[in-house]
């Protein structure tokens, strides 16, 4: 058992907290380095800093690794002020690199530390204390936010996790981890859509970048970015919605969900996609949107058929939901090694081997898929073929 963090002093908590800040990343999708991308009067990076330094913890640890020389050369020297830079040069191995070099890099008396991703820089101060303050009241080892139901970064180490973390290797992150400390997870759910908002693209900054403007306009800017995903036409069920028993629920966005989108319509689904950015001009008349991650807001139906396509992202959570609703088939696109995570975990939970049983994890029957239409046409006969065995159930 952990010691209780709660039975420190206010005194003490500030400087017992760090945060590792990696920006160590190629940018390959950008085609230049993201950090010095310009947000408002400040820059990518920049904005994380300001953000950080706002949550007062007390040791910053910033890992550079492609492009270091460009991006302190670029910046004023005032942004890395009292900060620790750390130059990873193996930052070609992946992320695992970054995070051993940032923790080494943490100082002694440090507890635990908050992992900052550098493209996220819309998460706000008061977020990533309350992160802390979560680690702080609790026997926590990792803390995790979420808004909306929808786990998001940054995530907080206790030490006692440190050495395996530094002890992974490629191109993973702390989430490797995380199913060898079930018991010791605690997730808090905050009001901050920056915990889900990265820049991983081009899009993405044109998209966000308005979000570097000025304090003033920040709630506004979060609220523009939202106000569509939270409407939901038509969600109340028609007398024409229940004649289709059949419902197919996508979670998370791309092109397979996209496809299956597509093709769940084209066989008479009634189709829903939970996602928290996602607007709802970006789907199909009659296609209903969910920005929240909770099936209790869905009307009771033993033809429910999910499909989680959040490529990583918050999957246990949809995958517990769509099992605790009794849907009759779950498909996880993830790999057997994450599906044997997400099993232990939820039978760690109490989930019986029955409910279980409906989680199929890769989705879809093998047909040698590539394209993401291939992909999304292998698991919709999954589908036909699990709702062929209902039939025959009853």
């Amino acid at each position: 058992m952990l010691p209780a963090h709660s039975s420190l002093s206010d005194a003490e908590r500030p400087p017992r907290v760090a945060a590792v800040i990696l920006a160590a990343g190629k940018s390959s999708r950008m085609g230049e380095p993201k950090q010095l991308l310009r947000l408002g009067e400040t820059t990518v990076l920049g904005q994380t800093l300001e953000n950080v330094r706002g949550a007062g913890v007390g040791e910053i640890v910033v890992v550079l690794g492609s492009s270091a020389d460009t991006i302190r050369q670029q910046l004023p020297a005032s942004t890395f002020s009292g900060l620790k830079v750390v130059v990873n040069q193996d930052y070609g191995q992946g992320m695992a690199s970054s995070l051993r070099a940032g923790l080494s890099a943490v100082g002694p008396h440090i507890d635990a530390s908050l992992i900052v991703l550098a493209d996220q820089p819309f998460t706000r101060s008061e977020t990533l204390n309350r992160i802390v303050d979560r680690y702080l009241d609790s026997n926590a080892q990792i803390v995790i936010p979420s808004y909306k139901g929808f786990r998001g970064n940054p995530v907080l180490l206790d030490r006692s996790v440190f050495t395996e973390v530094m002890a992974l290797d490629g191109d993973i992150g702390c989430r490797a981890v995380f199913g060898s400390h079930l018991e010791g997870i605690v997730k808090v759910e905050v009001e901050d859509v920056g915990v889900l908002l990265d820049i991983d693209s081009k899009d993405d900054y044109e998209r966000l970048q308005r979000f570097g403007q000025s304090r003033g306009e920040y709630a506004g800017l979060i609220e523009a970015a939202t106000r569509e995903a939270r409407v939901i036409p038509g969600f109340e069920e028609t007398a024409e919605d229940l004649l289709r028993g059949d419902e197919l629920i996508i979670v998370g966005w791309g092109p397979v969900a996209d496809a299956l989108v597509k093709l769940g319509t084209l066989f008479n689904f009634r189709v829903t996609v939970v996602d928290p950015l996602l607007e709802i001009s970006a789907l199909p008349s009659g296609v209903r949107l969910m920005n929240t991650l909770d099936f209790s807001l869905l009307a009771g139906t033993s033809h429910r058929y999910v499909v989680v396509a959040s490529r990583g992202r918050f999957d246990e959570e949809a995958v517990e939901q769509a099992l605790h609703v009794r849907s009759a088939y779950v498909g996880l696109m993830a790999s057997d090694k994450r599906g044997r995570e997400i099993r232990r975990s939820l039978e760690q939970k109490g989930e019986t081997a029955e409910a279980l049983a409906a989680l199929h994890v890769p989705a879809g029957i093998e047909i040698g898929a590539e394209t993401p239409d291939e992909i999304a046409l292998s698991i919709m006969a999954e589908i036909f073929a699990r709702r062929r065995e209902k039939l025959r159930e009853h």
